[in-house]
């Protein structure tokens, strides 16, 4: 069943993805409607699989961190003062009590390099539908459960995210790397 499922995730990422991309060039109002479906889907078929798990890594993008704070966090997520005013203290805690790998990246580049250099078995990435979607596709087959960010404020400033999801995201990946483990 996994083999299917790596097949069928592979299906989904490298082609059905830029075919709707293709498409989302000349229907650009449905572009971001496209790129949220493929991560729901993608979600949908890491979660029917068992995986091997030893390494979590938690992505988060930069602007997801307090516009007014004055630490910059490019790189250093454990820099943080955890003063509150964003959901970075929340996630660093969740992090530290689930004994998972966090780190934050400024661009696709950035988060690439940071899971070449961390070497997850499994990622939970926090991102807007665009740098979600092809950094899924540029993971595969790593397996990625992807949140999309809340942006109350617009695109790329003063972002959130539902703590929920990402808890339930960490629990799944480590209940399903237990169940892997004794099978």
């Amino acid at each position: 069943m996994k083999a299917w499922i790596t097949f069928l995730r592979g299906f989904v990422l490298k082609v059905y993805y830029p075919f709707l991309m293709f498409l989302g060039a000349f229907l650009k109002s449905k572009k971001t409607y496209f790129q949220a479906y493929i991560i729901q889907l993608n979600n949908s078929l890491v979660m029917k699989s068992n995986y091997h798990i030893n390494k979590i890594l938690l992505l988060l993008p930069h602007c997801i961190q307090n516009s007014k704070c004055d630490v910059r966090l490019t790189f250093d997520v454990f820099k943080c003062k955890r003063c509150g005013m964003c959901k970075i203290k929340d996630l660093i805690e969740l992090a530290e009590k689930s004994k998972i790998a966090i780190s934050i990246a400024t661009g696709g580049t950035i988060a690439r390099k940071v899971v070449k250099e961390e070497k997850p078995d499994a990622i939970i990435a926090v991102a807007c539908e665009r740098d979600l979607s092809s950094g899924i596709v540029d993971t595969y087959p790593l397996p990625v459960l992807g949140i999309l960010n809340e942006r109350p404020h617009g695109p790329c400033i003063d972002t959130t995210v539902n703590l929920e999801k990402v808890k339930d995201a960490v629990q799944w990946f480590m209940k399903n790397s237990q169940q892997g483990k004794n099978q």
